[in-house]
């Protein structure tokens, strides 16, 4: 007679949250699944050994590359790590610019996560909506950084450079006529702090029109609820962080509990779950995004009332300006130093987290004295999250598992470093 087993299914590497980079092994008793087991190291980069090659300020880029929807945020821990190896001050208006930057990559991370995770279970228009919304802080990006994506914006004892008095504005082309071009045009006629400011006054509304195509709606509920649920107790031993334990229950938030930069003076909430199941993290994310809206009003009013320098005047740490570096002899050796070894960093160790989109970003930086690193440890929040995936999937049905995959906000940049 025929025994009845369980038989294994390779669920990948082609699922749609990881493009090519994830190999899930399912074990199945039809299709319920019994045993999830993921297989990572299909785009492993050594981002943690290459930094040792690099000077410090070399390694910046390579951030942006860690989780690439959050690029920012990746910085501003690994920035923080070496002000920290420095004993480094940095002004009070780059701290703003900072909050603000964190605020806006919060958006533009938890926008693709509500369009990708949308999109997994099975709802198309709030993709399209999520993307409309990321065009805009793309531009932001771009007006401030010169890059879309990938910033390279904040630098060790600051940021690059202030904000820009200009926002660059739709040319003229021959699929545009002269009445939509000055509609597109219609919130690019001030300075950048115009445009994000125009931005925040319309954000609340599309986040009500994401929420009235999925929080009430009976497919997504049907889809979401009850499934993966943890424990506030066992998200705490996973080593859960961010809205992976947020929507557990639990009140923890690096902003709030260890604040860096100018967090302590803006007023937030941080918002958690009841239940820990998919339906709750959706939530906390939704709620999330209302609070970054807010964050970054406050951080618009501060920065137009107080100009101010943007960067340390340490100039064994940044650059002394164009016209220095012209006229002064002492200058213009700081400056070829600076370009040419980079910083050297004082002997000793540092880490420094922040509250990325995901949760708990650290970087853990060992130095001896050299202008390169001579250790890099990362910490990703998105690799403990990924590591109870079989937890969170056992006995659930095949197509929770996507549900699962999307709700953990997985990307593989970080988990792969």
């Amino acid at each position: 007679m025929a025994q009845i087993k369980n038989y294994t299914l390779n669920f990948g590497p082609q699922h749609p949250a990881a493009h090519g980079v994830l190999r899930l092994v399912l074990e199945l008793d039809g299709e319920v699944i019994q045993r999830a087991d993921p297989h990572i190291g299909l785009l492993h980069r050594a981002t943690e050994k290459l930094a040792e090659t690099r000077t410090w300020i070399q390694n910046v880029p390579y951030m942006d590359r860690l989780d690439y929807v959050s690029m920012m945020a990746n910085e501003h821990a690994y920035v923080m790590a070496i002000e920290k190896l420095l004993g480094l001050s940095v002004p009070v208006r780059a701290q703003y610019i900072r909050v603000m930057f964190d605020e806006l990559t919060r958006l533009l991370n938890h926008l693709l996560w509500i369009g990708c995770h949308g999109l997994d279970v099975g709802a198309m228009a709030v993709f399209l909506y999520a993307f409309r919304e990321r065009e805009d802080i793309f531009d932001m990006y771009e007006a401030v950084s010169g890059a879309r994506m990938h910033a390279a914006y904040y630098r060790p004892g600051g940021v690059y450079r202030d904000l820009p008095e200009t926002m660059p504005q739709y040319q003229a082309s021959k699929v545009r006529n002269a009445h939509a071009l000055a509609r597109m045009n219609d919130n690019r006629q001030g300075s950048l702090l115009d445009f994000i400011e125009d931005f925040t006054c319309r954000f609340p509304t599309y986040v009500d029109e994401y929420e009235t195509l999925l929080t009430d709606n009976r497919i997504w509920k049907q889809r979401l609820v009850g499934i993966g649920v943890v424990s506030p107790e066992r998200a705490l031993q996973l080593g859960f962080t961010g809205p992976m334990l947020r929507g557990s229950g639990v009140e923890w938030d690096l902003r709030k509990k260890q604040p860096y930069e100018v967090y302590d003076q803006l007023d937030f909430d941080i918002p958690v779950g009841k239940t820990g199941d998919c339906y709750d993290r959706y939530l906390v994310r939704v709620a999330e995004m209302r609070q970054s809206n807010h964050i970054i009003t406050q951080c618009i009013k501060w920065l137009r009332a107080n100009p101010g320098p943007v960067m340390t005047d340490n100039h064994k740490v940044a650059p002394p300006s164009r016209v220095d570096m012209k006229s002064n002899m002492e200058d213009l050796i700081h400056h070829f130093k600076l370009f040419t070894e980079g910083i050297h960093v004082p002997e000793g160790e540092a880490y420094s987290a922040v509250e990325h989109p995901k949760g708990e970003f650290g970087i853990y930086a060992i130095s001896d004295g050299a202008n390169k690193p001579y250790r890099l440890k990362i910490r990703a929040p998105g690799f403990a999250h990924l590591a109870a995936l079989d937890e969170m999937a056992r006995g659930h049905m095949i197509a929770d598992a996507v549900t699962i995959i999307g709700t953990q906000d997985i990307v593989f940049g970080e988990i792969d470093r």
